[in-house]
């Protein structure tokens, strides 16, 4: 389901379950896995990928949401909201640089996660990034809210969580949400280049972390009184 390997100061992180939907075990896959990315001393970086061509991560398990009992290899249902908050504070502000491929689409959870990241490179030719929660019915939660207007550009918040646009590769790029597209081949090998150029910066952890808590922590230096890192950790003190 996960797969984590380092090859010199760089962690590779591969979802590898389909379409990676995400429910209670995928979050505490991925969160064991930040654990050894944590645990290491040191230079280091994490590129986030799927090995999916077609699907990043496609949102939420609805299968597993809407019936958890014909699902139980999702894990309890009534702990996933917290948890899964939890890990995505967790990423933003995790003490090393962190970088996303995003290789196919990444819809609603899926675009949260990518969104975390430092930095994001997209496949030019296929693939979206979307906030579909209104196309579903469903309310974006507030802390989600703070995470898009951490990271998407002004001009791009209102589409984005109003209007549900999917961006192709293209128009996120120009639009401020990926710093970087290319092709499918190419996409890792830059991904994991932009790693090991900013991997020195994660050798001093408490600075590299503790900027990114002054960034997206509680009281943050941008869109106060909040940021998306406090409010995402602490989503139970915000309505759903």
């Amino acid at each position: 389901m996960i797969k984590l390997e380092r090859d010199a100061d760089v962690f590779t992180l591969t979802m590898d379950a389909g379409e990676n939907r995400w429910n209670t075990t995928f979050v505490r896959e991925v969160a064991q896995a930040l654990d050894e990315v944590e645990a290491s001393e040191g230079a280091a970086a994490l590129v986030t990928r799927s090995a999916n061509e077609k699907f990043f991560s496609n949102g939420l398990d609805l299968d597993w949401v809407q019936a958890p009992d014909e699902h139980p290899d999702g894990g309890d249902r009534q702990v996933f909201g917290g948890e899964f908050m939890a890990l995505m504070g967790r990423i933003i502000t995790l003490p090393v640089p962190t970088v996303c491929a995003i290789n196919g689409h990444a819809f609603g959870a899926g675009f949260m996660m990518s969104l975390c990241h430092d930095v994001r490179v997209m496949r030019v030719d296929r693939g979206f990034v979307c906030a579909n929660e209104v196309q579903l019915g469903m309310k974006i939660p507030e802390p989600e809210l703070a995470l898009f207007r951490h990271k998407v550009p002004a001009n791009a918040f209102f589409e984005t969580v109003q209007l549900a646009r999917r961006w192709a590769g293209p128009q996120a790029l120009e639009a401020g949400i990926v710093q970087y597209v290319s092709e499918l081949d190419e996409l890792l090998p830059l991904a994991t280049q932009k790693a090991q150029e900013l991997a020195p910066l994660g050798a001093n952890r408490e600075i590299y972390g503790g900027q990114k808590e002054r960034l997206f922590g509680e009281h943050a230096a941008l869109n106060l009184p909040h940021g998306a890192a406090y409010m995402l950790k602490n989503s139970d003190k915000f309505s759903h």
